[in-house]
């Protein structure tokens, strides 16, 4: 059985890595939009975010199979989980803490996908995965323990948390059939069609017309990188290393928080946020090294079978 080489491993982590770093900021860039109408602005979002992975599939070619039985309930608590409910918690939750707060609960995810992950996909979790992850929750909470926040800005991180785990957790027995491709397109039409249904009975559409310049930027960059791209990300590196690996990398979200927080003049951490971010970095390191394994006996060198 061919074995992958470090740089092999590489390239399937960059893709997840690099939607990680899109989620993170996401984060701050939902600041803008803590008073406008929640539901609708997401609803348009995902939307948007629909058509361009349809648009993007057909053009690659990427057949997108239609779910069959239990697979509408699958796509159907991604849908819930980790687009309504998580970007509820994220726009609701900036609103009583700091962005890195937030986004620091989603490096709490690895513990829950390195448990229950690998039972998903039939195997073992794996021992190196499990050391790390709490070594990446210790980064995690040193940021959120010195981070500005209040009770409420804590419950929300508690349910970003929780819709971040069903994110990955409820993709896995459908990403074998589906892919990367079919999990996203039917996730975000799910979820479009959702926050739809919410606006309609909780908000006037019409106060889409209110929205600023600013505002329908920050809507426009979370449906092209933070939910299109970063979604098609992930995935793709969930199905190549599995759950649990991947997990670790939600850590590299409340890095990506913190440095979009200075950039948009957010003001610059304190010490102990930066050490909690530099522990949650080695727990990645740790997690994520691959082992080298032993290269094969040449055939001519065994000892021969005894007869």
């Amino acid at each position: 059985m061919k074995t992958k080489t470090p740089s092999t491993a590489f390239r399937d982590l960059a893709p997840g890595i690099t939607g990680m770093a899109l989620v993170g900021s996401s984060v701050t860039v939902s600041r803008s939009l803590v008073d406008a109408p929640l539901f609708a602005v997401q609803a348009v979002r995902y939307t948007a975010a629909a058509l361009l992975l349809l648009a993007l599939a057909r053009a690659a070619r990427v057949p997108v199979l239609r779910p069959r039985g239990r697979e509408w309930l699958w796509l159907a608590g991604i849908a819930a989980t980790g687009l309504v409910l998580f970007n509820v918690a994220v726009v609701r939750g900036v609103a009583h803490a700091e962005p890195a707060v937030i986004a620091v609960a989603v490096a709490s995810v690895p513990i829950l996908l390195g448990l229950i992950g690998p039972f998903l996909e039939g195997r073992r979790p794996s021992r190196q995965v499990l050391l790390a992850a709490p070594v990446v929750v210790a980064g995690a909470v040193l940021v959120e323990g010195t981070g500005r926040t209040d009770a409420a800005g804590v419950a929300w991180a508690a349910l970003a948390l929780g819709c971040e785990a069903g994110f990955t957790l409820l993709a896995v027995p459908v990403l074998r059939r589906h892919g990367a491709w079919g999990v996203s397109v039917h996730a975000v039409w799910m979820g479009a069609v959702m926050l739809a249904g919410l606006t309609v009975c909780t908000e006037r559409p019409s106060e889409l017309l209110e929205l600023g310049a600013a505002q329908w930027a920050a809507a426009g960059y979370l449906a092209v990188m933070v939910t299109a791209m970063a979604f098609l990300l992930w995935y793709r590196t969930v199905a190549a290393v599995g759950a649990g690996r991947a997990g670790l990398l939600t850590g590299v979200a409340p890095l990506a928080a913190a440095g979009a927080g200075v950039l948009t003049g957010g003001g610059v951490p304190g010490p102990a946020v930066w050490l909690g971010l530099a522990v949650v970095v080695a727990g990645l390191t740790a997690g994520l090294r691959s082992r080298p394994r032993p290269a094969p006996v040449p055939l001519a060198l065994r000892e021969p079978a005894s007869p």
